[in-house]
């Protein structure tokens, strides 16, 4: 769903918390560039805002123990955090979630931020399918995916949006946010 909505320029941010499988359990930004990955979990039309529920029909999710189709990558461009119900509101106009799920997304594991990533998307002219392989299933933000480029910009691609549109999405997320968008700097 995340990832269909991103590659169509419906939105420009995934927010992320980390999942169970995650080093440490917490989350972080491995590298500023990546493979957009369509997987299943957390596909339900009820977490998403009622204008986008028929999206689960047309979101290309991986199920698990087939082969995954990638259909585009992202440059993350900036980053934030949130902590506060307030501060997720303000983005709810940037989200497909529903505002409830979003809000059960900032209060899982309490102690941690929600992570707010700005990406510049860009459409592969033709889709990489690549194989199942056991490690890729369950919940987790990074999966590294075998038999892909390690730069996706190796393959021919085009932005999901213009340079004008993206320009003034990516303002108005900036302006919405408590503390703008910082750089994003990696974890090992």
């Amino acid at each position: 769903m995340i990832v269909r909505a991103l590659l169509e320029g419906e939105q420009i941010i995934d927010v992320r918390k980390g999942g169970l499988r995650e080093d440490g359990r917490h989350f972080g930004v491995r590298a500023p560039r990546l493979w957009l990955y369509p997987t299943a979990e957390h596909q339900r039309p009820e977490l998403l805002k009622p204008a986008y529920r028929h999206t689960i029909e047309l979101s290309p999710a991986s199920p698990v123990g087939e082969p995954i189709r990638i259909d585009g990558w992202a440059d993350v461009i900036g980053v934030s955090t949130l902590t506060e119900p307030e501060q997720l509101a303000a983005l709810d106009s940037k989200l497909i979630w529903s505002p409830d799920y979003a809000a059960s997304r900032l209060n899982w594991k309490k102690r941690d931020p929600l992570w707010v990533l700005a990406l510049r998307v860009h459409r592969l002219r033709e889709p990489v399918v690549v194989p199942w392989r056991e490690g890729y299933g369950g919940c987790t933000s990074w999966v590294e995916l075998d038999g892909l480029p390690d730069d996706p910009a190796a393959l021919p691609s085009e932005p999901a949006l213009s340079d004008v549109a993206f320009e003034a999405r990516r303002k108005a997320l900036e302006a919405a946010l408590p503390d703008g968008l910082g750089a994003p700097e990696p974890v090992a």
